[in-house]
């Protein structure tokens, strides 16, 4: 069985590589149970949709703009130490956290104030780990490292979610922020193992390096197509996440629902990372990417329609099947970018690609008021037809992204 996974996955034969991945296992993790508590919280103390837009906002604006300068740290920086500041530092604000929720002094605007810390943080954090996981294996197994490293988030997705919604059913949020903290210790403590990460030979200042990144993506066509589908993609099509609160409340689910729902786009995620797998060497690997976003976006028009309906069943499938969808794509297209962007640029380009995470949340704020003056049905509706609506023009004017062809991967530039 260990041979047969090290033929598969090549990357865990190397010791370092192994450690960080088990040790991102816990970090990645505490982020799920951080997003589903905080979201909770903002819940239980507003019952405002609005509020949990305004929690997206905050997860999400600070870590966009420190992403561009989070790229350019990453190719300057010792990747490792950084790492260990941004481990420690978000241990300390999660169990901060903990502390006015389990003393009963917690207040929106302290849980407003913490999420955009830790989103200021993870700006360079995610560029940091984007760029130096590569340099822990041999180029042969970098394409397998990549793989392994987008499990992490789909398993977390799957797991975490549904274990924090018993938790917080059982206990309270505050326990939830606590075993956060304790995930980014475990980080810090595996990273103080790694040997150092010397910065990249980069020229410029940190300025002109940024406008590199800029300049790569705006002038290689298929970066600037991809990217802004995968933008427009977190913004409309998968910011509903961030208002799963609302859907449990219509489901009439509770804590253990609204933890399910999370945990079904979770299971979706992970299938979808499966099923894609060996696809990036499809001859038709756009028309497959743009099918399966289309159908994710169809799936969540659905799921929204069913939670009117009140059938929890029927939305848990619906959840996990637009899910599946909206990872193939997802995985797909962030698999194309790693193949063919060069080492050079690696950090801050993945590294503003990494934005698109933080346009879901931001998405909500957007949804949240929609869901305010039309309802959270509608306000999905809406929001996955302004997506459909992308996919529609990118795939009919941009044949780059039509006709991409996974076996010719690598030598795109």
């Amino acid at each position: 069985m260990a041979n047969f996974i090290l033929q598969r996955y090549p990357a865990l034969g190397f010791p370092l590589y192994r450690r960080y991945w088990f040790a991102s296992f816990a970090s990645v993790g505490a982020t799920q149970l951080i997003t589903l508590g905080q979201g909770w919280l903002v819940f239980e103390l507003s019952q405002s949709a609005f509020q949990l837009g305004v929690l997206g906002a905050a997860a999400a604006l600070p870590n966009i703009v420190m992403t561009l300068a989070g790229g350019v740290i990453a190719d300057r920086f010792d990747k490792r130490r950084i790492m260990l500041g941004t481990s420690l530092s978000i241990s300390l604000l999660l169990a901060v956290l903990a502390w006015l929720d389990f003393s009963g002094q917690v207040l929106v605007w302290h849980v407003l104030t913490i999420a955009a810390l830790f989103s200021l943080i993870t700006g360079i954090d995610w560029p940091v780990r984007v760029s130096l996981y590569p340099r822990l294996v041999d180029r042969p197994a970098f394409m397998s490292a990549v793989a392994l490293n987008s499990f992490i988030w789909q398993a977390s997705r799957m797991a975490m979610p549904a274990a924090g919604g018993l938790l917080i059913a059982a206990t309270d949020t505050w326990l939830v922020f606590a075993l956060g903290a304790c995930g980014f210790v475990v980080m810090f403590s595996v990273a103080l193992t790694l040997p150092a990460q010397p910065s990249d030979q980069v020229a410029g200042s940190a300025l002109q390096q940024v406008r590199e990144g800029l300049a790569f993506i705006w002038h290689t066509p298929l970066f600037r197509w991809l990217m802004s589908l995968t933008f427009i993609g977190m913004f409309f099509g998968q910011s509903f996440n961030q208002l799963m609160p609302v859907f449990a409340d219509m489901l009439e689910s509770g804590e253990t629902g609204y933890g399910y729902l999370l945990s079904a786009g979770g299971i979706g995620s992970v299938v979808g990372t499966l099923v894609i797998g060996g696809v990036h060497q499809y001859r038709r690997l756009g028309t497959l990417m743009l099918g399966a976003a289309a159908i994710g976006a169809l799936m969540t028009i659905l799921f929204a329609g069913i939670a009117l309906t009140g059938s929890f069943g029927l939305a848990l499938g619906a959840v996990l099947l637009g899910a599946v969808f909206a990872s193939a794509f997802n995985i797909s297209s962030m698999t194309v970018l790693q193949l063919s962007v060069p080492d050079r640029l690696r950090g801050r380009v993945m590294g503003i690609h990494s934005m698109g995470f933080s346009l879901m949340p931001l998405g909500a704020l957007l949804l949240g008021a929609l869901a305010e003056r039309v309802g959270a049905a509608a306000a999905v509706w809406l929001a996955c037809a302004v997506y459909l609506a992308g996919i529609l023009v990118i795939g009919v004017r941009q044949p780059i992204v039509r006709n991409l062809n996974g076996q010719a991967l690598g030598a795109v530039r």
